[in-house]
């Protein structure tokens, strides 16, 4: 009898490892209930590989440089702020970000779900219902995964059960077949999963129609996206728009401050979250994340600002540390997002009735926080205005002034840790992202008014001012999304999924033939992110750049030096592309 193990894509993409068993290790002993004919006999064992799963979904919003931020650093909004120059971004080197290590560890993930997909039916279930809740949920989360590949990726390889032995001859899918794949997976777990969680981290069915519209969006059938996501706008979800919860009584905040506190994301009062991690700072330390690293990516480096005797006015190791946390400016973000995407016929950035960027959700270098900041005693600026002047020997401000969204990146760090942003539940989907996705799918459809619509119950509780149906574009709609999911959202995935959208519809000037020369997400970001522009954004040597063809990430090299009797396909741009044979347009989802 042999023990097998998978090996994950990270040493050479699910080469399996074998090893063999005297015929001793068959007599009975306590080790062997944990083999997999052992576990995976009933709901429990099963349930196990769930737990599994959701804390996966902690890897996107945890942890340094994670994938989220990441999204953020490379969409219209902001730059990675050490990479700024995407030509670096090779098959075989990603210097800071994530940008290969994504690839290989989603499929780990992937494989997870995989395991309970196979071995779902070795079991006889009495209760089919049982049976069915498990295999649902399994598909979300292979979904969930697969949705994130094929736009960060473009095609890639279709795994769709657990691997049974060595296996080097993976093939590229066409993103579309997988897309045709997990829709169909995902209207299946409509149907299966419950309307509400037994227990907090269930997956429900209002998060499988959430993703489903998603999907559905990205294959371009826009009345199924527009059915799916009206069945989680039907309930049992309701946006926020009262106070609630952990600051409920402090008269200085606002409902949207309110949503954003981790305290607040699964508290019963909280009618608009419709999947989130769970992540508790109060629970033991084993079970913790590294937690999301908001303060520290998000936000910039204030604490190096000098006083007039030459030492710093604060620092992050102080009560004002524990609020602003140890910012680094890695996602670098820029005027576009600081005010331009709020200003109106009507109203300045700084005059908007909007409360996402109101005084108390923001802060603001400069006199705003010069009584926040200056805290050192004895410091002759005590009290004053923060000034660059002040600021200190080093080459520029880049990534030290710079305004915030303090309400979305405050997360306070426990057990005196770094104050990078601590543990914390975290959103995955929520009733706002519903109603953005239902109007994206009215505006591919034409029907204007309908989205314009949807897209203001989300600004209407925002207090910001209503939209006609003539403004809805679609950068209007990608605007409106920033607005309200910055830090939550995958937002280089959603721009990719869109640029997709046009390329087949040929609008705009976009095809398919031509993505990796010119796309909506490109065209986009150089357009606003004056980082891209001339002169353009420069950090000790390294110089901002991004072509069209950056749209997608490179396939790691080894992934596809590894795979010696297959073809895993590298996406144009990059070298070994010309090696590229047709993807595949078929799924096989055969046990091997």
């Amino acid at each position: 009898m042999k023990n097998i193990l998978i090996k994950p894509f990270l040493s050479g993409l699910m080469l399996l490892m074998f090893f063999s068993c005297s015929e001793e290790w068959l007599e009975p002993d306590p080790l062997s209930f944990l083999a997999p004919e052992n576990v995976y006999v009933n709901e429990a064992g099963f349930e196990a590989i769930l737990v599994t799963l959701r804390k996966n979904l902690q890897y996107e919003s945890t942890g340094n440089r994670h994938p989220l931020s990441m999204e953020h650093a490379t969409s219209e909004l902001a730059i990675p702020l050490v990479q700024a120059d995407f030509t670096r971004n090779t098959p075989s080197n990603s210097a800071f970000f994530p940008f290969l290590s994504y690839f290989e560890n989603v499929y780990e993930f992937i494989k997870n779900a995989n395991v309970l997909i196979t071995r779902i039916d070795e079991v006889k279930w009495e209760d089919p219902q049982v049976r069915n809740r498990l295999l649902g949920e399994a598909y979300w989360h292979r979904a969930y995964w697969y949705y994130r590949l094929v736009h960060s990726y473009g095609d890639v390889p279709w795994i769709g059960v657990e691997l049974s032995g060595a296996k080097l001859d993976f093939q590229t899918h066409s993103r579309w077949v997988i897309l045709d794949k997990i829709q169909g997976d995902l209207e299946q777990a409509t149907e299966w999963l419950p309307v509400e969680a037994a227990n907090l981290g269930d997956v429900t069915k209002g998060a499988a129609n959430h993703l489903l519209a998603k999907v559905s969006l990205a294959n371009l059938d826009f009345d199924q996206a527009i059915a799916a996501s009206t069945e989680v706008i039907s309930g049992p979800y309701e946006l926020m728009n009262e106070r609630f919860g952990i600051d409920a009584g402090n008269d200085s905040k606002n409902v949207l401050w309110d949503l954003h506190r981790f305290q607040n994301v699964n508290n019963s009062q909280n009618t608009e979250t419709i999947y989130s991690t769970v992540d508790r700072p109060d629970a033991p330390p084993g079970t913790w994340s590294p937690g999301t690293y908001t303060m520290r990516w998000y936000s910039p480096s204030w604490w190096k600002i000098l006083d007039g005797t030459g030492n710093r006015a604060c620092n992050w190791s102080t009560p004002v540390g524990d609020t602003l946390g140890i910012g680094n400016g890695d996602v670098r973000t820029n005027d576009y997002w600081h005010y331009k995407i709020w200003e109106d016929a009507d109203h300045a950035w700084d005059e908007t009735p909007d409360l996402r960027r109101s005084a108390n959700n923001w802060i603001e270098m400069g006199d705003e926080i010069a009584e926040i900041l200056n805290c050192r005693d004895g410091s002759p600026q005590l009290g004053q205005p923060l000034t660059k002047a002040l600021y200190g020997s080093l080459v520029d401000t880049t990534d030290t002034w710079f305004p915030w969204p303090h309400y979305k990146t405050y997360v306070p760090t426990p057990n005196n840790r770094l104050p990078v942003g601590g543990q914390g539940d975290f959103y995955v989907f929520r009733l706002a992202e519903t109603y953005l996705l239902r109007a994206e799918a009215h505006f591919w459809k034409g029907n204007l008014g309908a989205a314009a619509d949807d897209i203001n119950r989300v600004r209407g509780r925002a207090k910001a001012p209503l939209i006609s149906a003539e403004e809805v574009s679609i950068d209007y709609i990608f605007d409106e999304r920033a607005r309200e999911l910055y830090t939550e959202e995958p937002r280089h995935t959603e721009m990719v999924r869109a640029s997709y959208i046009m390329a087949k519809s040929n609008k705009n000037g976009y095809t398919l033939d031509g993505f990796s020369g010119k796309n909506w997400y490109h065209d986009r970001v150089i357009r606003l992110n004056f980082h891209y522009q001339e002169p353009k954004f420069q950090w000790f040597g390294n110089t901002a750049a991004i072509d069209p063809y950056h749209v997608l990430w490179p396939i790691p090299q080894s992934v596809i030096t590894a795979n010696t009797l297959g073809t895993i396909n590298q996406n144009i741009g990059y070298d070994g592309a010309e090696n590229n044979i047709p993807p595949l347009e078929t799924i096989d989802d055969t046990i091997e």
